[in-house]
């Protein structure tokens, strides 16, 4: 379908609250933090960063408090080129995100809803050529928004984090799922999900790349090599990234591979926001790789 956008976004967006620290604690045990800061956040904004720098025309679709927090991500929607006229203002306060990264790199999240959690199913989407979805808002509301990206003819895609029940139905509306691994073992795995609907099912794999999964087979997609400072916003940048490139006309798999490089690239900076690559830096990550995977002569 052709629209006004690429890639419509519907979903949450946070204030991230980072504090870093050498490991995680363990139950009942305090550990002292080295840094604290705050970002701009959620799976959906952090998304939608990812599809506009990887060239994507993109709206943003949400709810945001009547908050500091709340303008300021308003702020960061404008900034980055993002539409945002069918972002609600809610009486409730902006949502949070508490992120404890270690020297590894992993992190681990507690996520507060707040606004996320009034996002209501839309009356109509701003359309585009594909709609991304995912679950940090009430399911109703992405069911809503993925069965009228289905009426008006766009690709839909569901990132289904963090992993809950799926109605069959919610599955029977996308065309690809996008689980981690740990997300699509809950969900019942890949195979799983083609059965209950899905068309195809991508599994992002951390530092071991990624798997595309359709009826016909499964094909691996190679890890881009990098040595990781965050993980936050990862696998929000091989979503945003992944819709991007498939607005653009590329094979699911091309997609897939653009995508891998620019989740690596996203663990290199700390941060989800500010860490989500260009599509300059993808390109020349890509190039670096095809050029070292050459033989000498």
């Amino acid at each position: 379908m052709s629209g006004a956008f690429d890639v419509t976004v519907f979903g949450s967006a946070n204030l991230d609250v980072v504090v870093r620290a050498e490991r995680h604690p363990a139950p009942g045990e305090t550990v002292l933090g080295r840094q604290l800061a705050e970002h701009p956040g959620g799976k959906g904004l952090n998304q939608a960063v990812a599809a506009s720098r990887s060239g994507a025309r993109v709206a943003f679709v949400g709810a945001l408090g009547a908050d500091p927090a709340g303008a300021g991500l308003a702020e960061v929607l404008a900034a980055e080129g993002i539409d945002h006229r069918h972002v609600a203002t809610s009486d409730v306060p902006t949502g949070r995100a508490i992120i404890v990264v270690d020297d590894r790199g992993e992190n681990t999240i507690v996520v507060v809803p707040g606004a996320n959690g009034t996002v209501e199913p839309p009356a109509a989407l701003p359309a585009a050529k594909v709609v991304l979805a995912q679950l940090e808002v009430p399911l109703p509301a992405v069911a809503g928004a993925l069965r009228e990206a289905r009426a008006a003819g766009a690709l839909t895609v569901l990132n289904p984090a963090p992993a809950a029940a799926l109605p069959d139905e919610i599955l029977a509306w996308c065309d690809i799922v996008v689980p981690n691994e740990h997300e699509v073992a809950l969900l019942g795995g890949a195979e799983h999900l083609l059965a209950r609907g899905a068309r195809a099912v991508i599994v992002t794999l951390g530092g071991r790349g990624a798997e595309v999964v359709t009826p016909d087979g499964t094909t691996r997609i190679d890890p881009h090599p990098v040595t990781p400072v965050d993980t936050t916003g990862a696998g929000d940048a091989f979503c945003g990234s992944l819709c991007a490139r498939l607005a653009a006309g590329d094979e699911l798999l091309a997609a897939a591979r653009w995508a891998a490089v620019a989740g690596a690239l996203a663990t290199t900076a700390a941060g989800a926001v500010p860490a989500q690559p260009t599509a300059a830096a993808i390109e020349a990550a890509q190039a670096r790789s095809s050029t070292a995977a050459q033989p000498s002569s």
